[in-house]
């Protein structure tokens, strides 16, 4: 079978390498790809923007499976434009995908149908916001309601912190919003894959979000994650899956989108059992590096399984006893305005040891590997605890030559502590 990957990140490289195992597979094609998938891939020359010049490539090139790992594309409807040719996609259509491209859409829909969230507001003044703010006390989460690449989130732990995201929100020019209440409690991302009716569990982990050591400094859209996530334990799994995750996806059939791919839900684990913070509507990054060094099945026919609805019929997703974990090298400057350019080097040996480094915002130049975007790498490692994922991670790490680059030191503190 020929696959065609959609994306160019770091998530879109872990796919790729596991996608690449597969003894169903073909030919694996991506795009726009990047110099890590191209190892694990053909690239083709394909704007993925175009979704007849998609529809096309995916016709001339027998696709019979198309994976999209990035979540403007899926809020575009390509998944939509891709099965209206009848070819099976794993991912959503546009309806269900504003789940993650509407944060006010994926409130209401929880309003509707009683899933645990927290209190909100939707908001399009600036007036009306800081109005709302009185609602909230000292402390409240101020949200874009469109796509903001996993940055457009303030956790606002004073009034004054709250007036200043709010006045920076509407500082251009109108603009939507969800202020909610600060939830307290330990968060973990869950993983269901769901092919519109069927649901399973693709395991769990806990990200970094935050720039710098100690979770300290502004949020980013990653610095490291490891998996499975032990402080979701298989009642809270159950909780989560019954109250939360089957009802958004019975709410969604029931509408006339049906849910088709994998659908990440961020969780804060609170005294009163596990309520939502946010969907997103792909594998997250870097969530899906560590979810791909510990899935032992076949990743395309699971996929394809997903896309052409016969999740009964497969057996429950294995994944391996192993904890894996994944340090991300950035480029000095993110999460404001990266340095790009800079030499990387030492990939292989750092590999030596077992590892894997997942590239994200890379590119050649001439035969020289350099960085292009703010999150470059992500080094992967797997052990038999935490401890010993993180041990090996940052021998990894520290091999790699990336002079303009840095990382946390610290992934993994909150299991080892």
């Amino acid at each position: 079978m020929n696959v065609l990957l959609i994306g160019s990140g770091g998530r879109e490289h872990a796919l790729a390498w596991k996608l690449a195992q597969s003894p169903r597979l073909d030919t694996l094609y991506a795009a726009p790809g990047n110099p890590g998938i191209a190892a694990h891939a053909t690239i083709p020359a394909l704007d993925v923007a175009d979704h007849r010049a998609v529809i096309d490539f995916v016709r001339r090139h027998q696709i019979g499976l198309v994976v999209i790992g990035p979540e403007q594309p899926l809020v575009q409807g390509l998944a939509d434009n891709i099965r209206a040719i009848g070819v099976p996609v794993f991912g959503p259509g546009r309806e269900a995908a504003k789940l993650e491209g509407s944060k006010g859409f994926t409130k209401d829909l929880c309003a509707r149908v009683g899933i645990p969230t927290a209190r909100y507001f939707r908001v399009t003044t600036r007036d009306g916001a800081l109005a709302c703010l009185d609602d909230f006390g000292e402390r409240c989460v101020i949200k874009a309601d469109g796509l903001a690449a996993g940055k457009g989130v303030v956790v606002a732990m004073s009034r004054a912190e709250a007036e200043e995201a709010v006045r920076a929100l509407f500082a251009d020019g109108p603009a939507e919003a969800v202020i909610e209440e600060f939830l307290e409690g330990e968060e973990a991302s869950l993983f269901v894959l769901s092919d519109g009716t069927t649901i399973a569990s693709f395991g769990s982990a806990q990200d970094h979000k935050r720039v710098g050591d100690g979770d300290t400094g502004p949020n980013t859209g990653g610095m490291g994650a490891y998996s499975p996530a032990a402080v979701l334990t298989p009642e809270l799994e159950e909780r989560a899956l019954g109250e939360i995750v089957r009802s958004t996806i019975d709410a969604l059939a029931a509408s006339g989108t049906p849910y088709v791919g994998v659908l990440y839900a961020g969780l804060m684990l609170t005294a009163d059992g596990p309520k939502l913070i946010e969907y997103n509507v792909r594998f997250g990054d870097p969530e899906c590096q560590v979810l791909m060094a510990r899935f032992e099945g076949d990743l395309v026919e699971t996929l394809l399984a997903v896309a052409e609805g016969r999740l009964a019929d497969m057996p429950a997703p294995a994944f391996s006893d192993d904890v894996a974990l994944t340090v991300v090298m950035a480029a000095k400057g993110y999460p404001g305005t990266p340095e790009t350019g800079g030499a990387i080097g030492g990939i292989e040996a750092a590999e030596a040891g077992g590892a894997v480094v997942f590239q994200a915002g890379t590119r050649l130049d001439g035969d020289a590997l350099v960085a292009a975007g703010g999150r470059v790498l992500a080094v992967t490692a797997t052990g038999s605890d935490v401890a010993e994922a993180q041990r090996r991670a940052y021998a990894a790490v520290d091999a790699v030559d990336f002079p303009s680059g840095f990382c946390r030191r610290d992934i993994g503190w909150r299991a080892i502590g």
